[in-house]
């Protein structure tokens, strides 16, 4: 103030404004100063006089530190806590919120003489409503910790971290204070870290703006972060002996190794600060070099380095943080040292699309595409972008596909708050590995032990900690869920498919009877059922019958679907039976519904991007350069299905070859139909059939189309193409299915493409004859469609043979 007085105040968050708490009569060296919750006492420690100041007027005798309690409502007693040569700091413990209790105080005193303790205050309200200290001789006092030579307090939490040197190692140990007990320590881990204990380095205890800061720049650079998923973060700046070279380690204690990065600077001024800040973003773990770089670093998957982003140059730029020594006293916040001011911190999507859409390197669009989606949680206008920037960049990204990251991680974000540890169980990416790297950075893996916990029964963090500890000693990566036993199994059904009767097999899904299936297939078509049911993907709503999918049903794609359900469940049943199966039972349905909504959505904003309308299915047009670019985009997403054996929804394939015959000239058609990128169905098969006239190029495909069709496929769809073509070719098949059925194997062979023509069609008299009888034993393989019959194979049999002769057939 202008009388030179020192006034201590509390800024209010609400108002702007500080709220005046105490005022001394002089100008003084405040070194730390902290209320209690309740408002009453005021703890403040400052210098009294410099070394200097105190040999000049002969004050020997007075010491150079003094901390004093104060009552503060109203301003009344002052009580010497302390009068030493050493700094002391100055912390209030405050209860968990919504406890009714005004008469205890604990208040913290740490000293630069390497001790912590605790001290209890006891306080009374007199008739007219004072608070005064109750204790008229000593507080009563407990040490909290000895020997130290780092501290960090998590204000938030009520946490100390505090390291001590034990033998030839480093630990890291944390107390955890109580609102209704006392303190208890919780945790010890050893850290291979070499510090120097001649000065002790407190975080979070305020900032000495009076400390020398040539001492300062030689203590222990480090910080411990806390993630509300339960990770615990160790960061440290290492010396490094070459001058234009950044060290600096950080210990995922919650997974059980360390990471090293050694960091090659581009240019260096004498000016600029050469060592790192560390902050804490809550799902990120940021290290800070102003005017150098930025990394971000994924503290939930740590594991591989594309997860984390290292920005240089005008990426890594933070306005307000140039060139200033800062600290991360909370999460997501930081203290400009300086100047005093505190900065929210966060990361903007706005600029992360941009960095997205800007990058070159896979590393950088992977890392960004993750922060994106599990980062913010994927709103609906970002999830759009992105979705957008993927159907650009589908042929640029050569390490990864961008489909498959953008499903596995969205499905990862939605389905991982259902239930705790589910997050350890739920695949987060497709790759199981990384080969690239980040260039002028170095990194170095560790292996380090896990931390102990010491506690019962504690719930939050500590719970969230324990349970990723757990995790890691049963070999965390063997947890997620993978497709390999999924594979396996699909191409073993495939293969009994393929050798088992494809009719008897639709017949089975219609009938429910075990023909050529086991009853593990019955189940597993159940399962399907099932997620049919709760696909939330087909509502009738004008917005999501954007896409013209159709609501057919699909076997094979049933199939993988229950399949798919069912190794989920058993792996979940494995590591969640406290959940319970009915639970389990809508964790996957809802997943299996979650990927199917998610391949429509990636659909519906590329139909609304390229403005295609519902009704494309028009074959006597050829499709436009829109249409070619969703095609594409669909084989892309195909090809990533196939690549996770995912299956899609229900009317995919019929969209996809729609938009095939558009598009695709006919051999470039029927080569995707041969090597299976395109799939024959039935719904676009009967639409293409009877919608096209029979002109020489529409034959040439209908033939082609026809030819390729499964025989239970061709049996239900060629009734639809009345040409004689066809007509000759369900004659045929007539007959061959009707020997086989008498069992005549000797008929098997297929019937030549022309027939010899006898006088007075006596052949075909006696084969009509014959074909008769069969039909009268009750043996009849077209039992649907009630023309294909005798007279319909002697129809067309005599109408080929006119076609032949040049006659005219009535």
């Amino acid at each position: 103030g202008n009388q030179r007085n020192t006034h201590i105040g509390l800024y209010d968050l609400q108002t702007k404004q500080n709220e005046h708490l105490y005022m001394f009569e002089r100008d003084l060296r405040i070194i730390s100063c902290s209320v209690n919750s309740e408002r009453t006492l005021l703890a403040a420690s400052f210098r009294q006089y410099t070394e200097e100041e105190r040999v000049s007027r002969l004050l020997q005798s007075v010491s150079k530190y003094l901390t004093l309690l104060i009552e503060i409502h109203p301003i009344n007693n002052v009580r010497v806590l302390k009068a030493v040569d050493s700094c002391v700091r100055v912390q209030f413990l405050y209860p968990a919120e919504g406890r009714n209790t005004s008469t205890e105080s604990r208040l913290l005193l740490v000293s630069e003489d390497k001790y912590i303790e605790q001290f209890d205050i006891h306080v009374v309200a007199d008739e007219e409503h004072k608070v005064v200290i109750q204790n008229s001789g000593q507080l009563p006092r407990a040490r909290v910790v000895d020997d130290l030579i780092w501290a960090q307090w998590d204000m938030m939490e009520q946490r100390l971290f505090y390291i001590v040197p034990k033998e030839s190692k480093t630990t890291l140990k944390c107390v955890q204070f109580y609102p209704d007990e006392n303190f208890n320590s919780i945790l010890e881990s050893h850290l291979d870290i070499s510090v120097n204990d001649t000065q002790l380095k407190l975080v979070n205890f305020g900032y000495d703006y009076c400390q020398d800061q040539d001492v300062a720049s030689k203590c222990l650079n480090l910080q411990v972060f806390t993630s509300k998923a339960g990770g615990l973060c160790v960061c440290s700046s290492l010396a490094s002996d070459i001058p234009d070279e950044i060290r600096y380690s950080i210990y995922f204690l919650h997974k059980g190794y360390n990471k090293t990065f050694t960091v090659s600077l581009e240019r260096t001024e004498s000016h600029q600060l050469k060592e790192v800040a560390f902050m804490n973003l809550d799902y990120y773990v940021a290290a800070y070099l102003p005017g150098q770089f930025l990394h971000l670093l994924n503290i939930q998957h740590p594991d591989l380095l594309c997860y984390s982003l290292f920005l240089t140059g005008e990426d890594a730029r933070i306005d307000v943080l140039q060139n200033c020594p800062i600290r991360s006293p909370l999460m997501s916040t930081v203290l400009d040292c300086h100047v005093g001011s505190m900065y929210a911190v966060s990361i903007s999507d706005s600029a992360l699309l941009q960095f997205l859409q800007n990058s070159k390197r896979d590393s950088e669009r992977l890392a960004a595409l993750h922060c994106a989606l599990l980062y913010f949680r994927c709103t609906e206008d970002l999830e759009m972008q992105i979705i957008w920037w993927i159907s650009e960049n589908l042929s640029t990204c050569h390490s990864f596909d961008p489909i498959q990251e953008f499903i596995i991680a969205s499905l990862y974000c939605r389905m991982c708050p259902e239930t705790h540890n589910l997050d350890k169980l739920l695949p987060y990416t497709s790759l199981l590995d990384w080969t690239g790297i980040i260039p002028g950075v170095i990194c170095a893996t560790d292996i380090i032990s896990l931390p102990v916990l010491k506690f019962q029964n504690s719930k939050g963090f500590w719970e969230k900690l324990s349970s990723n500890l757990e995790s890691v000693k049963y070999a965390e990566p063997h947890l997620h869920y993978h497709n390999n036993v999924l594979r396996r199994e699909w191409r073993s059904i495939l293969i009994a498919l393929l050798l088992c009767s494809f009719g008897d097999f639709c017949l089975f899904t219609n009938q429910r009877e075990e023909r050529t299936t086991t009853a593990y297939l019955r189940n597993i078509f159940e399962n399907a059922k099932n997620s049919w049911i709760s696909l939330a993907v087909f509502e009738r709503s004008k917005e999501e019958r954007l896409v013209p999918l159709f609501q057919e049903e699909d076997y094979q794609q049933q199939l993988l679907m229950g399949l798919m359900v069912a190794q989920l469940k058993d792996h979940l049943m494995r590591h969640l039976q406290y959940v319970g199966k009915k639970k389990i039972d809508q964790i996957v349905l809802d997943y299996v519904a979650n990927l199917l909504n998610l391949v429509h959505r990636i659909m519906k904003e590329v139909w609304r991007r390229y403005e295609l309308h519902s009704r494309i299915f028009c074959f006597d047009e050829r499709g436009s350069t829109g249409e070619f670019a969703v095609f594409h985009i669909m084989s892309r997403i195909l090809e990533a299905a196939n690549g996770m054996c995912m299956p899609l929804p229900p009317g995919f394939h019929t969209l996809h070859l729609g938009l095939g015959v558009r598009c695709l000239p006919l051999h470039t058609l029927l080569h995707y139909i041969d090597n299976g990128v395109l799939h024959l169905t039935e719904t676009c098969v009967r639409k293409l059939l009877k919608d096209l006239d029979d002109t020489e190029k529409n034959e040439k495909l209908k033939f082609s189309i026809v030819m390729r069709l499964p025989e239970a496929l061709g049996q239900k769809v060629r009734q639809f193409w009345n040409h004689p073509i066809n007509a000759n070719f369900i004659a045929r098949k007539y007959v061959k299915l009707l020997l086989e059925k008498l069992g005549n194997r000797q008929c098997s062979r297929p019937i030549p493409e022309r027939l010899s023509v006898p006088v007075e069609f006596l052949p075909l008299n006696y084969l009509t004859n014959m074909l008769a009888e069969i039909e009268n034993q009750g043996v009849h393989p077209y039992e649907k469609q009630g023309h294909v019959n005798v007279k319909f194979v002697e129809e067309t049999a005599l109408k080929h043979t006119m076609t032949l002769l040049g006659l005219k057939y009535s």
